[in-house]
């Protein structure tokens, strides 16, 4: 049984996590097949906007935790790798040229609230329930912590990491992890109808949108403002007379 699921909607890829008996936690199966998906559906031209779902009850119980027993410091090259393939995966997202929306059902925990909300809009059911309880196991939330400041604020974000409260999706709509929140029967249908209406505007003007909306959120306003007006003035050579 493959990783990872993918199907196409007209335009839309949707790739779906697809460990159901382990809350799609992230392996290190996993965890590439993602990475690849994700490359493999910004390099085909037939795609214009990508959807990240997970099959059965949860989206994703972040990393999986039947791994962490080789992953020891006289494993030290593989706890490197694992590193290293997490990072690699994150930042991904602001990296592709077509925007990423996550449909989040149930559970998101961990490095799985953390992929949801790495995508460029997430989508949550009514039942889907965030949290990063790293800390009450031991481990720090690492490599999805800087995206969650950068998203939710200094205040916000540490009462998450150091609480691992678990909060609802109306609580994280509130915080702005996500975009909207809709009933859990039409998470998927809401999210591909979102990502079709995406996916139906000009590709050249979305890819620049994206790639100027990461670009500008780490610069300071002047700087920002200078990439905004080279982007406005190289923009009007995008639309034929």
């Amino acid at each position: 049984m493959s990783e990872l699921l993918i199907e196409n909607h007209g335009a839309v890829r949707a790739l779906t996590m697809n460990r159901p008996d382990k809350l799609n936690a992230l392996n290190f199966a996993l965890t590439r097949a993602l990475v690849e998906g994700l490359k493999a559906a910004d390099a085909d031209d037939s795609v214009a906007c990508i959807i990240l779902a997970g099959a059965g009850r949860g989206f994703c119980a972040g990393a999986d935790t039947s791994e962490f027993k080789d992953l020891t410091p006289d494993n030290q090259h593989l706890v490197e790798e694992r590193a290293q393939l997490t990072m690699s995966l994150h930042r991904l997202f602001s990296q592709l040229s077509k925007p990423v929306i996550s449909a989040v059902n149930g559970f998101a925990m961990g490095g799985g609230a953390g992929l949801a909300i790495a995508c460029d809009m997430a989508v949550a059911g009514a039942g889907a329930k965030f949290a990063y309880p790293e800390v009450k196991h031991g481990i720090v939330a690492a490599i999805v912590m800087p995206n969650l400041v950068r998203q939710i604020g200094r205040k916000a974000a540490f009462e998450l990491l150091s609480t691992g409260q678990t909060i609802s999706a109306e609580r994280a709509l509130t915080l702005g992890m996500v975009n909207r929140v809709v009933p859990d029967d039409k998470l998927l249908e809401e999210t591909i109808a979102l990502a079709q209406t995406v996916a139906g505007f000009s590709r050249q003007s979305m890819a620049t949108t994206k790639a100027l909306f990461h670009e500008v959120v780490d610069l300071p306003l002047m700087a920002a403002l200078d990439r905004g007006r080279e982007t406005n003035a190289r923009m009007r050579s995008f639309r034929k007379p």
